[in-house]
Parts: structure tokens; sequence; C-alpha cells
């Protein structure tokens, strides 16, 4: 837990102070966000939802509460439908950001309102309604609004090398969709002119049966000068 960790940020001056991070902090944020999956999802109090954005709103309050009550990131807060830094227009569902130090990750200075992590949130399935794309998980056929898509043609987090994917799975297990999205990665691999590789499959990181958690990585090359991306997928089966 980085408050038990001393070495990663520097007090300066004070009144003040700028935490210094590194990738592997960021790596124990995600951690931390799919540890609470499992407990914002059994909350008594929260109210049934299904619709994508209701549960991206729950989920943004509960970590909201989580962090501060925590010992080692009551300095983040979330927020959601924040705009993309670098391209007009677009909105990510879900961010975390300083609420108070400045943080400085891998050069990078990070203050309350910057995204220290960009959040894409889908569920599984996509809903049907007015003929969505079944794959927009990974790729809409219909827009560059697919969720993989997204990152993966710098659409989205630009400026960030590491970022991180929620699915709240709603219907089939985890296995299945892993399965599954993995087939549709490998069928846009063969249909030019789009950029699918077999380095973009999504491998399993962890399953946790007992809580319904299951976390997923994938790395993605990106065009435009930009370095490749690492996605840390985190799936919670909401039944």
């Amino acid at each position: 837990m980085l408050a038990n960790s001393p070495d990663h940020y520097t007090p300066i001056g004070s009144l003040s102070r700028d935490l210094h991070m590194n990738s592997a902090s960021i790596h124990e944020l995600i951690d931390f966000i799919a540890d609470e999956l499992p407990r914002w999802r059994d909350h008594p109090d929260r109210s049934k939802k299904t619709a994508e954005t209701a549960l991206t709103s729950q989920l943004c309050g509960h970590l909201n509460t989580a962090a501060r009550l925590s010992r080692g990131w009551d300095f983040m807060q979330f927020r959601i439908e924040e705009p993309d830094e670098h391209k007009k227009g677009r909105k990510i569902d879900l961010v975390a950001s300083p609420c108070s130090p400045t943080v400085w990750i891998e050069g990078r200075r990070c203050t309350q309102f910057d995204i220290l992590l960009p959040i894409e949130c889908k569920r599984l399935p996509t809903p049907k309604d007015n003929g969505r794309d079944e794959r927009e998980y990974i790729f809409n056929r219909h827009a560059s609004t697919g969720g993989i898509q997204r990152f993966k043609e710098g659409n989205h987090g630009a400026a960030h090398s590491l970022v991180a994917m929620i699915a709240y799975v709603q219907n089939e297990s985890p296995k299945t969709w892993h399965e599954r999205l993995n087939a549709w990665i490998r069928e846009l691999g063969i249909s030019p002119p789009f950029s699918w590789f077999k380095e973009d499959l999504l491998s399993i990181e962890r399953v946790d049966v007992k809580v319904g958690l299951t976390t997923l990585r994938s790395l993605h090359s990106r065009g435009q000068e930009l370095c490749d991306i690492n996605i840390r997928h985190l799936w919670i089966e909401m039944s």
C-alpha cells in the first residue's frame, strides 16, 4: 500500500507536498479499484441498476468514499464523464486524479485538474438497442467508440501508457467473454484495413471465483508516434 511505502513520495515545503509516483504505483491504484469492485457491487445501500452510466456513477461515489477512508489513497479522487486531455469533444467514463497534492508520474506533473488514470467502462454484453455493435467492448463498426479501440487509436488516453477498463458482466461468464473477445480480435486481424494483431489479445491475470472478479491485461501498439499502451481489465460479475 502506498501509505506504507515512503519512497513513493517526497514532502516539499510546509504547506503543500508533491508525491512522486512510478508506473508500479498506478498498478497499485488499479489493484485498489479492483479490490473495491465487489464491495461496491455488494453494498447493502446500493440500488440495483443496469445502465452503464448509472453503474459508473454509483461506482464513482463508492471509490471516492473508499479512497477518503483508506490509509493509502486519501489523496485521490474519482470523477465521471471527464473531457479527454487531447481529443476535444471526447469524454472519458471515469478518471482518477489527485485531490490535494501535486503528483509526478514518470516525469509528468499531475494536479487536481489533470487525469492520473483514465478508465473506460462497458457492459458485457453490449445492449442490443439502436443496432449497437455487439463487439463494442473492443471495437465499433459504426464509429471510433469501441472501448479498446479508443485507447488503441489514441482517441482516449494519448498522454498515458497505462490505463484501465471496467466491465460490468451482466450475462454469461468471464471465461466465455474472454474467449469471445479474443475471437473477435482475431477476426478483425484478418479484415483489412483494421490494424489488429495477436499482440492485442487479452490474457487472464487473476480469477477470483469467490467474489466474481476477473482481471486481465492487454498491450496495444499505437500510431501517431505514440508509445504502446498497457490496459488493465477489471471484470466484475454483477449477478
